[in-house]
């Protein structure tokens, strides 16, 4: 089928902001693709994410900007200062490749149309491609694959393979419309993506064997899921209270993970569903000897603790990003793993209620106290509401964050954020927010990037700015920020930057207030930078939705 068919798509999709009309556009897409070729159906359906591969997957092109822009250079014949300076002026990479093949000033002979297959054939090699002289090989891969597209064409194969789209589409949008296209209620398709958290396979499934083949895809040991996610706790009696009664545990400030066994291979995964086993060598030591030889997926949170205390959240960052030196960074920043929860044994357990995981939890795990334990926890009624107080004031004299107060009965719901999980710390509320531009700094720091313009996502996926962050950034955060920004410049008018949303902030501020200032509509009193969240995604920056709830604040 002809590439040009998803750019159609593409652009279809791009020309609206109503999130109706882009399910609509998918659903027909999907529907049509279905009954023409269905085969092609998991490949689309991640394809109209701006995807290759399924989230959690370990697979990956391996093609930065630098690499990205020396092909385009190569295939319209400019230099790539030029392709960087289009790229400024335009303001986004896949829209500079459409302005350059516009004027390309060299045509390929003998150049064929493309196919979705040949695209999605080329972009699987070049990810399949390690070694010596990896970097060469995937460039003239991609070189042939530019050489045969239409500027537009060009504009959402460089996209794709920066995995940015900038079409306005989520993973919502992408089951509604799977839901549309094959006639299957919105929710059973939800839960199949949740329990999967693969679309390809759920778009596969939803045509191939409808309600009934949905409802068989399950939870299994060695693919993450997304992790059930907490909302702000309003107070904690009242919190217990609505529950009836609650399930409180300390709350850590690590690196939360989701740990899997299948067979006798051990994969431990952050909330971003990154595979870091071989960066945390001896947590998997620790799993293999305080737990059974059976399956299973459980979870916790990384923390690193000296003398007792645990310690700052960017030692343990240290540690998840190493690839080199791991023996000796094992003694520099020691690990210990607090396990809370479980989701399979023998069998799927999310449908079981909390207080029944708990319960298993429990009895599969030996704890070792300077290596493996089970957070804290109490249960707490309406009688023993000072319980959870003593709790949560023990956690912060111990150096961690707060308490989780989490409804006995709940199930796990992967990816969702709810009332069934509330999170109550010492410090106010926060929020993680991607950077999508910024300003330079005056004085001595005018070569560095002072103040940072800050964004959250709204329903439709697309990126809606907030606030303007400058305190909190000490001369070295000030210096690692600004190294991890340029690169990421699209633009420069003045002291004004435009910046590629990719890092994540977790910001802290005194108020949420209304502003037309800003796109969200919203704005923050006294925004501080706390620390950059490199363990996030932009899938998992906070929504505009979110941020309304907060401002309305608790029912």
């Amino acid at each position: 089928m002809s590439y040009s068919r998803i750019v159609d798509v593409y652009e279809a999709l791009d020309s609206t902001t109503k999130r109706l009309e882009k399910t609509s556009i998918l659903g027909d897409f999907f529907a049509d693709i279905g009954e023409k070729n269905p085969k092609l159906l998991p490949v689309v359906t991640l394809l109209a994410l701006g995807r290759v591969f399924p989230t959690g997957s370990e697979e990956e092109l391996g093609i930065g900007t630098k690499l990205l822009m020396k092909a385009i250079a190569f295939v319209v014949g400019v230099k790539p200062e030029d392709v960087e300076d289009m790229q400024r002026d335009a303001g986004d990479i896949g829209q500079a490749a459409q302005n350059l093949f516009m004027k390309k000033k060299q045509s390929t002979l003998f150049s064929r149309s493309l196919t979705i297959e040949k695209v999605h054939s080329n972009l699987i090699k070049i990810a399949n491609i390690s070694g010596s002289k990896a970097q060469s090989k995937k460039l003239e891969i991609l070189r042939e694959l530019l050489s045969s597209a239409s500027p537009t064409e060009a504009k959402y194969i460089t996209r794709t393979v920066i995995e940015e789209l900038r079409v306005g589409v989520g993973e919502g949008t992408i089951r509604d419309a799977l839901a549309q296209a094959f006639d299957v209620d919105k929710g059973i398709v939800e839960r199949a993506h949740m329990l999967t958290n693969d679309l390809g396979l759920v778009a596969e499934v939803s045509k191939e064997e409808g309600v009934q083949g949905l409802q068989k895809l399950t939870l299994l040991p060695g693919k993450p899921v997304k992790p059930m996610l907490a909302q702000l706790s309003p107070g904690i009696s009242k919190s217990i209270l609505e529950m009836g009664w609650a399930l409180c545990e300390t709350k850590y400030d690590g690196i939360r993970v989701q740990i899997h066994r299948l067979g006798n291979e051990i994969n431990i995964f952050t909330r971003r569903l990154e595979n870091i086993s071989k960066a945390v060598p001896e947590i998997v030591e620790y799993i293999r000897k305080s737990l059974p030889s059976k399956n299973f997926i459980v979870e916790g949170e990384i923390i690193v603790t000296k003398d007792g205390k645990p310690i700052s959240f960017q030692y343990i960052l240290q540690r998840v990003r190493r690839k080199y030196d791991i023996e000796r960074m094992r003694d520099e920043v020691p690990l210990k793993l607090y396990l809370f929860d479980v989701l399979y044994y023998d069998g799927p357990l999310i449908d079981v209620s909390f207080e029944k995981r708990r319960e298993v939890l429990e009895s599969i795990v030996t704890v070792s106290g300077d290596k493996i334990q089970l957070s804290r926890n109490v249960k707490v009624t309406p009688e023993s509401l000072q319980d959870a107080e003593d709790l949560f004031n023990e956690s912060i004299k111990a150096g961690h964050e707060g308490i989780m107060i989490k409804d006995p009965h709940a199930p796990y719901m992967p990816g969702i954020r709810g009332k069934k999980m509330l999170k109550f710390k010492a410090e106010p509320e926060t929020l993680d927010l991607v950077i999508v531009g910024g300003s330079y700094g005056r004085g001595k720091r005018a070569h560095l990037i002072g103040s940072y313009l800050l964004a959250a996502r709204d329903e439709n996926n697309e990126l809606k700015t907030l606030a303007y962050a400058a305190t909190g950034l000490d001369d070295q955060t000030l210096l690692e920020l600004s190294t991890l920004t340029e690169p990421l410049i699209t633009s420069k008018i003045g002291r004004q930057v435009k910046i590629a949303p990719h890092i994540i902030l977790e910001i802290a501020y005194s108020e949420i207030v209304k502003s037309p200032e800003y796109e969200s509509g919203y704005s923050l009193r006294f925004p501080v930078v706390k620390r950059i969240r490199d363990d996030l995604s932009i899938d998992d920056i906070d929504t505009v939705e979110r941020i309304d709830s907060m401002f309305k604040g608790p029912d």
